[in-house]
């Protein structure tokens, strides 16, 4: 079952990243361009908002129900902040990612709510952005053995 979770958590990263460059790219293009907010910007904004929601809940799932790392992590929690793979897993990745869908999720409300066409821009690209940043920093690309983020604390 975890491998299961597993792969369909690596699946929905590749929509999570397609349907946010495409939100952000629109956003800026839009803010940038100085163009009217049509439904295309907000589907875009949409699809993201939604493949991060559904990425965020499959992956607490595997946090609390499936995960052998997390369990591990969690049997010795003062251990595993020694060990950086553990300690990656159990704190790092999901905090971040976890503030990434919240910003993610106030910029699509922000922007919704917005008073003009450029500013629901400008607030799509700048929440979607940093939300943007903090999920490419998080992602466990792999190198070797042993995937890891190319951004580490």
């Amino acid at each position: 079952m975890e491998n299961m979770f597993l792969s369909i958590h690596n699946l929905l990263r590749w929509g999570v990243l397609i349907f946010g460059f495409w939100a952000i790219a629109k956003a800026f293009l839009g803010w940038q361009g100085k163009k009217s907010f049509t439904s295309a910007d907000n589907k875009a904004g949409l699809l993201f908002t939604l493949f991060v929601h559904l990425q965020t809940l499959v992956g607490l799932f595997m946090y609390f129900v499936t995960s052998s790392i997390t369990k591990t992590a969690m049997q010795d929690f003062g251990g595993a902040m020694k060990n950086s793979e553990l300690r990656y897993w159990a704190v790092e990745h999901m905090s971040v990612l976890l503030i990434a869908v919240v910003l993610i999720t106030i910029g699509r409300s922000k922007s919704k709510r917005a008073s003009t066409d450029i500013l629901k821009h400008k607030r799509a690209f700048i929440f979607f952005g940093i939300g943007m940043v903090l999920i490419l920093t998080m992602i466990p690309w792999a190198f070797g053995s042993h995937p890891r983020p190319w951004f580490r604390f």
